[in-house]
């Protein structure tokens, strides 16, 4: 099958412009293409995997590729799916996430300026002149046409900045910049389905300023939502960030493996590399066994080591069985801190009686409560069942005389730290 057709399968084409010429192009020689990404946070998140991951499936198959982060058009903002105007960050902060970026995707991707580039497109665009930017560029945009854009229509109502309606001529001037360079020749943008407006309007630039031989391209991913409608990559405690100090891995492979039967194949074939034949065996599994949610595992076990790693993918699978068999043990004090992040905690420096400890640490809501606990066995230290009121709890006994788990039932968990 080829580029074109794997893509189509895997659902990750929602809009193609020239379809039938691009995928002649894709047969003849490699193409260059690039994706933008503005820095609107210090670290990409697993939403924006898709596009580096569909990045790395041109790569793959032998085309070149740009990262194109978006120092520029990042000082502005794209109203794309905005109901009111960006936040305007500081330029400092700005650059600042731009470089965070730009060590993140040289994790992913290796960046040899032969198939593969990192540009920022602040390069052109932060020397580029107003008065320049309205007769170079200005002159070959129609107003009547930008407001018929989904991006911009939908921003009428609510009200739209000159300078959020600027953002559109700012990446049609990147695609351009980037096809006239005679180093990168770009042929083709691709983003998710919100940028069709501003793909097509690059396009419309290329050929009024190159000429209307000028063969470009452009291809739109589906945004990636639930089968509930929901947004993929939102958990009850925020985004799922790409950055480990941000989002843990263990945190990370706790959000995939409870992917939804419904979601898991459409995010094996969006996310992963399987082949056809492997992921439609696990689609079966889903159907015959759900149970055990092999399909959610292979696409945790896929991401993770995408993301993380080897190492960080053991330790998340390690502290995952280990919390729900209740079986912490075997748990170093790392794993400790990585897996319990969010849960209820409480710092002390000296011994604490094991009814205090419920209460200080919201295990339970008074002390008659707390002695209820211990006496139904619902309590356990460590591993192990506590049914003594008397019971303290010490450093000495802790993990690595640092970390002592309390559980309360089969699943809630609590913390205490200990500390010198």
């Amino acid at each position: 099958m080829s580029l074109l057709e794997e893509l189509k399968w895997r659902g990750l084409i929602y809009d193609i412009v020239n379809e039938e010429e691009l995928e002649k192009r894709l047969e003849e020689k490699p193409i260059t293409l690039y994706c933008g990404f503005d820095p609107t946070a210090e670290s990409m998140h697993i939403g924006s995997l898709l596009p580096m991951v569909t990045l790395m499936r041109f790569l793959k198959a032998g085309h070149r590729v740009i990262i194109l982060v978006g120092g520029g058009t990042g000082l502005i903002g794209d109203p794309s799916g905005k109901k009111s105007e960006r936040t305007m960050n500081r330029v400092e902060i700005v650059n600042s996430w731009v470089e965070a970026l730009k060590k993140q995707f040289s994790r992913f991707f290796n960046i040899d300026d032969k198939t593969c580039f990192l540009i920022n497109n602040f390069e052109w665009l932060g020397s580029l002149k107003a008065i320049d930017m309205w007769r170079d560029y200005g002159k070959h945009f129609s107003v009547n046409t930008m407001l018929a854009k989904d991006s911009i229509k939908s921003r009428l109502d609510t009200g739209i900045t000159y300078l959020e309606f600027s953002y559109m001529i700012m990446q049609s001037v990147d695609f351009l910049n980037m096809y006239l360079d005679k180093n990168l020749r770009c042929e083709m943008q691709i983003g998710g389905q919100d940028q069709w407006g501003n793909i097509t309007a690059g396009i419309d630039l290329i050929r009024k300023v190159a000429g209307p031989e000028a063969n470009v391209y452009g291809l739109t991913i589906p945004l990636i939502t639930k089968s509930d409608g929901t947004k993929f990559g939102k958990t009850e405690t925020g985004t799922v960030w790409l950055d480990r100090n941000i989002t843990t891995p263990y945190e990370m492979y706790q959000f995939l493996i409870n992917t939804a039967d419904n979601d898991v194949i459409k995010f094996l074939k969006y996310y992963t590399f399987l082949s056809k034949k492997d992921i439609n065996n696990l689609e079966q599994k889903v159907k015959t066994e759900p149970h055990l949610r092999e399909a959610q595992k292979v696409l945790a076990r896929e991401i993770l080591l995408m993301v993380h790693g080897e190492a960080a993918y053991k330790q998340a699978v390690k502290v995952s069985e280990s919390l729900f068999s209740g079986n912490i043990k075997n748990l170093s004090a790392v794993d400790i801190a990585v897996g319990f992040k969010d849960v209820p905690s409480l710092e002390i420096c000296n011994n604490i009686n094991i009814v205090d400890a419920l209460v200080a640490v919201n295990a339970a809501t008074s002390k008659r409560a707390g002695r209820e606990f211990i006496s139904n066995g619902a309590i356990c230290v460590n591993g192990e069942v506590i049914k003594d009121i008397n019971y303290n709890i010490n450093s000495d006994e802790a993990i690595e005389k640092i970390f002592t788990i309390i559980r309360r039932g089969k699943k809630n968990y609590f913390l205490i730290k200990h500390i010198k």
